[in-house]
């Protein structure tokens, strides 16, 4: 099985991390933190834990911590269905019917076989081992160390974070789109794969998350996080800073290509 969570002895400054986030990015809601628990009394012994009293989708209890500043543990009982507990490994929700599809043939597919692939096609954790999950601000630290951090942004602000990523160590990133289920391209990618994760958040997000009609989603390891900030703050001091300037579709370009490019001469 694919290990899942963060190393433990990393150890990083999570408000610090949050506050450089929101500075760099202009974030309007909250980063936040995401970790699996074998042990359910593990995850209801967090400082000032809250327990869901209705039945939610994970979208919601993400939106608590991310609109709210709330931290919230949940088991796959507080969740609506299989398709959010899947995602995240609860409540052995991988059966074959889960498996092919059913609930969403002639919802979002047209046949039972374009279901089948669609599900077959998610980032999911494997089932069996985690009973529950939590979910918190980074600023608060209370999921120490956190499996994943994640946050929301305009599509300017998350190229501007992609950018840090890859100021040292440059890497291209592929990501894909599995269509409604999103949260399997951000969490669900990130959990397994523990590489940064990006998504256009799906219908249910939307509906049910709150999520923003210009609104994307990152999930990736705290350490991925901490270097994307070293990455922007390098880039700040060349002049690239988010929100991007916009320097006009008519005006003469070789002025500002000069500031961005000293050595380029002005010709």
């Amino acid at each position: 099985m694919t290990a899942l969570h963060a190393p433990e002895a990393a150890t990083f400054d999570y408000a610090k991390l949050a506050a450089d986030l929101e500075r760099l990015l202009r974030l309007r809601s909250f980063p936040f933190a995401m970790k699996l628990y074998e042990d359910r009394a593990e995850m209801e012994a967090i400082p000032r834990i809250r327990r869901p009293k209705a039945v939610h989708t994970l979208d919601q209890v993400v939106a608590q911590a991310s609109r709210l500043g709330w931290t919230v543990g949940i088991t796959s009982d507080d969740l609506v269905g299989a398709q959010c507990r899947a995602v995240v490994g609860l409540g052995a929700a991988k059966d074959p019917k889960w498996q092919s599809g059913a609930h969403m043939v002639n919802v979002w597919f047209s046949t039972p076989e374009d279901a089948r692939q669609h599900q077959a096609a998610m980032h999911c954790v494997p089932d069996g081992k985690y009973e529950a999950l939590a979910v918190a601000p980074l600023s608060a630290g209370r999921l120490d160390p956190p499996d994943i951090v994640l946050f929301y942004a305009t599509p300017g602000a998350m190229m501007y974070f992609i950018n840090g990523l890859q100021w040292a160590g440059y890497k291209k990133f592929d990501w894909g789109v599995v269509g409604e289920s999103a949260c399997a391209d951000s969490w669900g990618r990130a959990l397994t794969k523990r590489e940064p994760s990006l998504s256009i958040p799906c219908f249910a997000e939307r509906r049910y998350g709150g999520v923003l009609d210009d609104e994307m989603l990152m999930a990736l390891p705290p350490d991925q996080l901490s270097k994307a900030i070293v990455g922007m703050e390098a880039l700040a001091k060349n002049g690239f800073r988010y929100p991007f300037a916009q320097y006009g579709i008519q005006n003469d370009v070789r002025d500002g290509m000069a500031r961005s490019y000293p050595d380029r001469a002005k010709k």
